[in-house]
């Protein structure tokens, strides 16, 4: 049994995933030490050109499923389903790994071996130019599990079960599996230099609608997980509590009140 896998799935990003595969087999890690499991959950761009034209470049076990589109859930199933290194690590489509990455995973694995381990994430608008590669409180989560990078035992998560695949749509499957590790009574230990970076774009006017459309399922799947679990840890990550939905009210208001107010004007300036 290897000691690693990463683990991602990949919907329509063509324009990321090349790096990303690249950082997956650019580790100082051996690559007799783990394999890339990369799920293709029914992309229509131009995926799969990347995916063969990658192959060359991996050094280490790297093996591609591809599948009609089912949503994350099912995609993280399908790729937990062939896993075979002893330690899972979860990365996404969007999510560039430093050299070290792998190591440093199985470095805290060894000192903790039946924890959960999460790694440093660094938010950046470009894989091209990117920030320093040093975590700092500001990047700061409070998330106990989540896939942007995380890694535990194989076992533990066979043993809890994999993710809920009931989430059809963007967000929240990773939180509901925390909940059950949590559950379950699995700790979980950060290491900072198992770093990522975390490609989050500008927000630009041509963005919106996609924004908007994500936001909204976000919040679909939001409900979903509060209908499994009516924990107060869940309110609090909603934001679904009577002081946040206060809050995002007035901000609402304001909001328009200013957009009304631009309006106005740019219609003086006209006259």
């Amino acid at each position: 049994m290897l000691p690693a896998t990463i683990q991602l799935c990949t919907y329509n990003r063509a324009h990321l995933l090349g790096r990303v595969l690249a950082g997956c087999f650019e580790q100082t890690a051996p690559a007799q030490s783990y394999e890339v499991v990369l799920v293709d959950d029914g992309s229509s761009d131009a995926t799969p050109a990347v995916i063969e034209a990658m192959r060359a470049r991996a050094e280490c076990a790297f093996t591609v499923l591809r599948q009609p589109n089912a949503g994350l859930a099912a995609a993280r199933n399908a790729g937990i389903a062939c896993a075979a290194g002893e330690r899972i690590i979860f990365i996404d489509d969007d999510v560039l790994p430093t050299p070290a990455f792998v190591a440093e995973h199985l470095r805290s694995h060894a000192r903790a071996p039946h924890a959960i381990v999460r790694g440093g994430v660094i938010n950046t608008a470009s894989f091209e130019r990117l920030p320093p590669p040093y975590w700092t409180l500001l990047d700061y989560s409070g998330n106990f599990f989540w896939t942007t990078n995380v890694s535990l035992p194989l076992e533990t998560l066979r043993r809890v079960g994999a993710f809920n695949r009931s989430f059809l749509e963007y967000g929240w499957e990773d939180i509901e599996l925390g909940m059950r590790l949590r559950k379950a009574g699995v700790r979980a230990v950060f290491n900072r230099e198992a770093l990522v970076y975390h490609y989050k774009p500008r927000l630009l006017g041509s963005n919106v609608e996609g924004l908007l459309r994500q936001a909204r399922a976000q919040a679909r799947t939001a409900l979903q997980l509060r209908r499994i679990h009516a924990h107060w840890r869940v309110t609090l990550a909603t934001g679904n509590d009577p002081l946040q939905r206060t809050l995002h009210r007035l901000a609402r208001t304001l909001a328009r009140d200013a957009y009304f107010e631009e309006l106005d004007r740019a219609a003086a300036r006209t006259r």
